[in-house]
């Protein structure tokens, strides 16, 4: 039975991995060589990984690929995507092939506000805190110069504060609600260094007010700390085309090898509505999404958690969680959008530290924090389209599976000759796992 550990920050990696292979395998050689097998050759490049986070083992690998032809706003793009499941990326690239021929992505940034707070309690009435921070407002801004200088330089910045009044829903509940342009950086660091310093500003001068009684004066921070939740940064994308122009040929042989352009439309949009108006729908839906954001947003260094909290809460904001898609028809005309809240960075953090990222960020042409919301935006309503337009026709599995067909093929460590005889039968077959287990098992007798 495994025990607990005493000191394993201080031990070296060598004798972390030695520790962990001896209590939890019962090959730890085994244990250990797969371990030291994932450590890059170059002793520099391994330190480099080894301190991005702590009690470092090994590296964890996720496949990076490329999905081209992204027409957005008129001009074209390679777009890299860190992911582990099968035909994602096969998705997005289909799909921005799809709409290249089609007017391509028009995406559009339409806020890029972020928010930080300062959560305190006051044991006092609004009517006597209202004013005091009134008055100590320009004080609150002036105290971070020396943290928003350099920012200030790029044109971002402190935007406004606010005092908000929560008593009603926690006792002398108050935040200081502060909105940030944190120009292209993601700024996280620098709105979290802002609010503490406004913390520590708003007790000295909360100690020093006459107006306030000694209970008043002695303000309580709870926390000071950035809001993943971002609505008021927000990218658009959006495809369109004349509903006749959605025809496509699918692979001969298959039941509607012909897609009718306004069958298909009408259908698609029915299944956004679905998604609009069921959570349990919607949640796979905005899955579908996330799959090509959260691809794009990983390869680029950026902070998937994040995101993929702040856009969740997006989908809720009307009370109930909805589609972050929309689909309609209009005089003949089809379109897809939809918004989503994406807090970005192209400088700082891994972006000027993990070669892959600075690689993904050059075969994007360097982009600003704008430009790669909307190349996000655009990749994840690529994927959602993807899965939309399966669904709607030959179904999700047939596509995915056989995708994941390589899968288990290295699962079962198939052979040369095993693999080509498995791929040849499964060409116009449909695939399941049981199905090439069967199949794996017959060429093996």
């Amino acid at each position: 039975m495994p025990q607990a550990v005493s000191g394993f920050s201080k031990l070296s990696k060598e004798e972390k991995i030695q520790w962990i292979a001896q209590t939890y395998f019962h090959t730890p050689e085994e244990a250990e060589k797969i371990f030291k097998q994932y450590w890059n050759q170059d002793a520099k490049l391994q330190q480099l990984h080894d301190e991005f986070i702590e009690n470092t083992i090994t590296n964890f690998y996720l496949p990076m690929g490329i999905s081209p032809n992204f027409n957005i706003n008129g001009t074209y793009y390679s777009v890299p995507m860190v992911i582990e499941e099968s035909s994602v990326v096969a998705a997005a690239a289909k799909a921005a092939k799809f709409w290249s021929t089609r007017g391509g992505f028009k995406t559009k940034v339409i806020a890029t506000e972020k928010i930080g707070q300062v959560h305190f309690l006051f044991r006092g009435s609004i009517e006597k805190l209202q004013p005091f921070f009134d008055k100590i407002k320009p004080q609150l801004v002036e105290d971070t110069e020396p943290i928003t200088r350099n920012m200030n330089k790029r044109g971002g910045g402190i935007l406004d504060i606010e005092l908000r009044d929560k008593s009603a829903e926690l006792a002398h509940y108050f935040q200081l609600h502060v909105t940030f342009n944190t120009k292209d950086s993601m700024g996280a660091n620098f709105i979290n260094s802002c609010l503490e310093q406004m913390a520590k500003t708003l007790c000295r001068l909360a100690a020093e007010e006459p107006t306030f009684t000694e209970t008043e004066k002695a303000i309580t921070i709870v926390m000071s700390i950035l809001s993943n939740y971002v609505p008021n940064c927000v990218v658009r994308a959006e495809v369109s085309c004349p509903v006749a122009d959605l025809a496509e040929n699918l692979p001969p042989g298959r039941p509607g090898a012909i897609v009718d352009g306004h069958a298909f439309a009408e259908k698609f949009v029915q299944a956004v509505t679905i998604a609009e108006i069921e959570p349990f729908r919607a949640v796979t839906h905005n899955k579908g999404i996330m799959n090509g954001i959260d691809a794009v947003v990983l390869a680029t260094g950026n902070d998937f958690r994040a995101v993929e909290a702040g856009i969740h809460a997006y989908a809720s904001r009307n009370g109930k969680y909805s589609s972050l898609s929309h689909a309609k028809i209009e005089n003949d005309l089809f379109t897809f959008w939809m918004d989503v809240p994406l807090a970005l960075g192209t400088v700082g953090g891994l972006t000027s530290l993990h070669p892959l990222v600075k690689l993904a960020l050059e075969i994007l042409g360097k982009p600003t924090a704008q430009e790669l919301m909307q190349i996000v935006a655009a990749t994840g309503l690529a994927q959602n389209f993807a899965a939309l337009r399966s669904l709607t026709t030959t179904g999700i599995q047939e596509g995915h599976m056989k995708m994941h067909l390589n899968n288990i093929l290295n699962q079962y460590q198939a052979t040369a000759d095993e693999r080509k005889a498995i791929h040849a039968h499964f060409a116009e077959q449909t695939v399941t796992h049981a199905s090439v287990v069967e199949l794996i098992e017959q060429l093996r007798k």
